[in-house]
C-alpha cells in the first residue's frame, strides 16, 4: 500500500473518532445548531426594520452574512478540539502511534466540516421562517453553500494553528476572537460596506469575509436589480477573490500546522 493511501486511512480514522465524539457528546451539537438560530433571529428582529436596504429587505441581505460569520465561528471548534487533546495528552499518544504526522490535523479540519454542514441546514431553514427567500437557480444556490464550506475549512487549517500556539484551552477562544471578530464585522456582513468611513470602507472591501458574504448574495440571487456595482475589483469578482484567499490560508497554514504539530508538546 502507498504512502498516500496510508495517510487517507489515517486521516479517514480520526475524521471518524472526531465524528463518533458528535454522537456521545450531543450538548455540544445543540449548541452549535442553537446558535445560528439565536443569531439569525436577533439580528432579523432587532435590526430588520432600523436598517434600509434600498430595493430589497435587510433579512434578505442579512442572511448571507450570518452564514459567513458562522462558519467562522464554526472553524474555532478546530481550534478548541486540538487544544484540548493537546492538554488530554491525546496528541502525544497519536504521535507514538506509526501514522501520519499530518493525519491528526487534517482528521480534524476534514470532520469539522460536518459542523458547518449542519449549521448551514439549521440557519438555512430559521432564514426561510423569517423571510428569506432563495431566487438563484439550483446549481448557483449548491455553488454558494459549497463556497462558504470552503471558506470555513481553509479558516479551521488557521484555527488549528493557533490552536498549536496557545498556552492552554482556555485561551482559544479569546485568541480566535481576536481574529474572527475584526474580520465578520468590518465588512459587509450586517451592514453594506458603503456606510463605513474611509479607512474601514476599504479594509472591508478587500476583506475576505466581504467577498465570500457578497459571493453568497449574488449565487442565492439576493442583490435586488438596479444595485450599484461595486467599485473594488475583489467585490466585482467575489468568487474568484475569495477562492484565491481559501488557497493561500491552505497553503500557509495547513504546513506551519503540521510543522508546529510535530514540535508541540503536551500542556
Amino acid at each position: 500500500m502507498s504512502q498516500l493511501s496510508l495517510a487517507v486511512g489515517d486521516i479517514f480514522v480520526v475524521a471518524k473518532r472526531n465524528v463518533i465524539k458528535i454522537y456521545r457528546v450531543p450538548e455540544v451539537l445543540v449548541f452549535v445548531l442553537l446558535s445560528p438560530i439565536m443569531f439569525v433571529l436577533l439580528f432579523a428582529y432587532v435590526f430588520g426594520d432600523s436598517i434600509d436596504i434600498p430595493g430589497s429587505s435587510y433579512r434578505e441581505f442579512l442572511i448571507a452574512g450570518i452564514f459567513a460569520q458562522t462558519v467562522m465561528f464554526g472553524a474555532t471548534f478546530t481550534g478548541a478540539g486540538i487544544a484540548e487533546d493537546m492538554q488530554k495528552g491525546i496528541i502525544d499518544r497519536f504521535r507514538s502511534l506509526p501514522m501520519s504526522r499530518s493525519a491528526v490535523l487534517a482528521g480534524r479540519t476534514a470532520s469539522d466540516v460536518i459542523y458547518n454542514v449542519l449549521s448551514l441546514i439549521i440557519m438555512a431553514i430559521t432564514g426561510l421562517l423569517v423571510g428569506w427567500r432563495i431566487n438563484g437557480s439550483v446549481l448557483d444556490t449548491v455553488a454558494g453553500f459549497l463556497l462558504l464550506l470552503l471558506f470555513a475549512y481553509a479558516f479551521s487549517w488557521m484555527m488549528a494553528y493557533i490552536a498549536l500556539l496557545v498556552p492552554s484551552p482556555e485561551v482559544i477562544n479569546n485568541a480566535s476572537f481576536m481574529v474572527i471578530f475584526p474580520l465578520t464585522f468590518v465588512a459587509n456582513t450586517f451592514v453594506p460596506s458603503e456606510n463605513l468611513p474611509g479607512p474601514l470602507r476599504a479594509f472591508a472591501e478587500w476583506n475576505p469575509v466581504s467577498t465570500v458574504t457578497q459571493a453568497s448574495r449574488e449565487l442565492f440571487g439576493n442583490i435586488p436589480p438596479g444595485t450599484p456595482e461595486p467599485t473594488a475589483w475583489s467585490l466585482q469578482n467575489p468568487v474568484l477573490y475569495t477562492l484565491i484567499w481559501i488557497v493561500v490560508i491552505v497553503a500557509v497554514f495547513a504546513p506551519l500546522s503540521v510543522r508546529r504539530y510535530k514540535r508541540a508538546n503536551r500542556r
